[in-house]
């Protein structure tokens, strides 16, 4: 079966770096549900578009078509006094909202300093140009259910508890 829209495919992936650093890798096949529901990258969806069982590609996504170019917008200088945790360390993850109010950005601690915590809301990948290389395993007919949820349920799709 070709890729169509409402299909749900399965995939197995790598996410490198522009070294050809490897960054992600599936050890199992992920699903998405195919066909505008933004659950995967659209120009790799778009690529994925008419493709069968057992074919693979490689493509090179600049930063607007993955992760975002960098914002220095989203650095933040916070007052220790502020944190939840008193020992917080670099690296550590905390949800926030966007200074406009409207997302909620997952805010990485870069620096620490004796009365300051610097926060940056960029996605960890934000700016880099990435090697997005994919193998299709599997593709079905979507579910009227998967449809309207608009996600790919089952074995490796999306489980609802």
């Amino acid at each position: 079966m070709q890729i169509i829209k409402d299909s749900v495919v399965s995939i197995t992936y790598q996410l490198a770096d522009s070294t050809g650093k490897v960054l992600e890798q599936t050890e199992e096949p992920i699903s998405y549900l195919h066909g505008g529901y933004d659950n995967i990258f659209p120009t790799v969806e778009a690529e994925l578009q008419g493709k069968n069982v057992g074919e693979s590609l490689t493509l090179m996504l600049e930063p607007e078509y993955a992760f975002g170019e960098y914002d220095a917008e989203l650095v933040r200088v916070e007052a220790k006094d502020r944190f939840p945790v008193p020992d917080v360390a670099v690296g550590m993850q905390f949800e926030g909202e966007s200074d406009d109010g409207q997302d909620m950005l997952l805010y990485t601690v870069t620096e620490i300093t004796a009365d300051t915590i610097v926060v940056d809301g960029n996605h960890p990948l934000a700016g880099q140009t990435l090697k997005f290389t994919c193998t299709v395993t599997d593709v079905r007919a979507a579910s009227k259910e998967e449809v309207e949820h608009g996600h790919a349920h089952g074995e490796h799709g999306h489980h609802h508890h």
